[in-house]
């Protein structure tokens, strides 16, 4: 049996690919198709938004010419693969003359001629245009956003609005961005969606009207403070037909989503607790975070993170949930919340005044997992079992600030007609956000 194999990425499936396809088929008996993985995208510098890995894979497997299909990872697979997949010929475009030449050592490598007037890119071209994104609120995490959009394919900034137009002027200037607008609705009406960096108490607003002017929105984290109004914006989004996300940095990273599905498909048996910290000491005492007027404190500013892990291992159906929390001069410096459910426990530690280790771990019947300090920074991870020649550890890249894969995810879900992520489910932003009101409402809640 004579065996072959490629390589591509596949995305928007097209007649030159499967004439490549069928040209590779040819060449033997067996062909294995190797699809280039999302990280690929990412080592190339810009972040697909169409089609994910497993929606490529099922293209290719729909198109019925490949005999396997494997998922190629890292630099350096294909020496791998065709040595243990015992290859006989590697077919590849002709684009790629030359380049795959010192696979000769190992099998046969041939150059097949590329279909004319075709390609992903000019496709790419023709079925999309860029998204042109409004920045509301030029703050700190504003800055980040620009730089973070660069990466993603088919984004661009191309205005901006806060409610200081000195403040969104310089922003404007620093960063090459087109206009500056003197209000919200000029903004509304020269974009496609809006990414909302405004202190917390103004997103409902802004959501709520970018939403009824058929805008996507990208809102930062938390959404929003009330159960209530979190249920309103998104039946308001569904309604409209438009995406609203909540820019959960966390929720998007590739190791974030990695480790939960590692221990959802039950590698470290049932888990019965979560427990998750997070802390920032400021250096200025008089900042917007600790300002009982403008809802800071620390579980509303960082309450959504360490919420993150424990919604969805553990669900939005938990029994109850109690508050220990230090205050000062209004505001909450350090919290800590314990959420029982039907078969666990989770706990989280929040400080803006008090240190905490900062690392998360997740206790199974078979094992745990460990995310060191930074752990919503996730690049890194272990399971850790009671037989230690049994533990794990897992490395990823974090790529730049993170925002990347947020804004990815964004578009893809525009692209997609996709108006929910399953990377943050509306009913686990619904949770988090009745959470953030009960403890409003200092429900369950204790002073120490």
């Amino acid at each position: 049996m004579v065996k072959v194999i490629t390589y591509g990425t596949y995305d928007l499936l097209h007649q030159g690919h499967l004439n490549l396809l069928r040209r590779a088929k040819a060449l033997g008996d067996w062909l294995i198709v190797g699809v280039t993985n999302d990280n690929f995208d990412r080592e190339r510098g810009k972040l697909n938004v169409r089609n994910n890995v497993l929606e490529r894979v099922d293209a290719v497997k729909a198109t019925g010419i490949a005999d396997q299909i494997i998922i190629e990872d890292y630099v350096g697979q294909k020496i791998d693969d065709i040595q243990k997949y015992d290859v006989d010929i590697f077919a590849i475009g002709s684009d790629w003359e030359g380049k795959f030449d010192y696979l000769n050592e190992y099998c046969k490598v041939v150059y097949l001629p590329r279909t004319e007037g075709i390609s992903s890119t000019m496709l790419r071209e023709d079925l999309q245009d860029d998204i042109h994104i409004g920045i509301v609120g030029c703050g700190r995490i504003a800055h980040r956003f620009v730089t973070e959009a660069a990466y993603v394919s088919y984004s661009k900034v191309t205005g901006v609005y806060d409610i200081d137009q000195g403040v969104a002027e310089a922003f404007c200037e620093n960063h090459n961005i087109p206009t500056s607008f003197n209000t919200f609705d000029e903004l509304l009406e020269n974009v496609h969606a809006v990414y909302i960096a405004t202190p917390h108490l103004s997103h409902y607003d802004l959501c709520k009207q970018a939403i009824m002017q058929h805008k996507h929105v990208l809102c930062e984290t938390p959404l929003v403070l009330n159960g209530n109004e979190a249920r309103e914006l998104f039946k308001l989004a569904e309604d409209n037909n438009v995406v609203l996300m909540e820019a959960n940095k966390t929720a998007h990273s590739p190791a974030f989503n990695h480790l939960i599905t590692m221990i959802k498909s039950g590698l470290i048996g049932d888990v019965v607790d979560v427990s998750a910290s997070e802390s920032k000491l400021w250096g200025e005492r008089f900042t917007r975070e600790l300002d009982p007027q403008q809802a800071g404190g620390s579980m509303y500013e960082m309450g959504s993170y360490p919420l993150l892990p424990i919604i969805r291992l553990m669900g939005t159906e938990f029994i109850d949930i109690g508050f220990y929390s230090k205050m000062v001069n209004g505001v909450d410096v350090y919290t800590r919340g314990v959420m029982r459910y039907p078969k666990g426990v989770c706990s989280f530690q929040l400080g803006l005044g008090v240190k905490t280790e900062g690392n998360l771990v997740i206790s199974g019947t078979k094992g745990y997992a460990y995310v060191p300090s930074p752990w919503w920074l996730t690049d890194y991870y272990e399971f850790r079992f009671e037989d230690q020649n049994m533990n794990k550890k897992f490395f990823y890249k974090w790529d730049g600030a993170g925002l990347r894969y947020e804004i990815q995810e964004f578009l893809s879900c525009i692209f997609n007609h996709r108006l929910g992520t399953v990377r943050l489910r509306r009913e686990e932003s619904i949770a988090m956000a009745d959470i953030m009101q009960q403890f409003a409402n200092r429900k369950n809640m204790m002073t120490i």
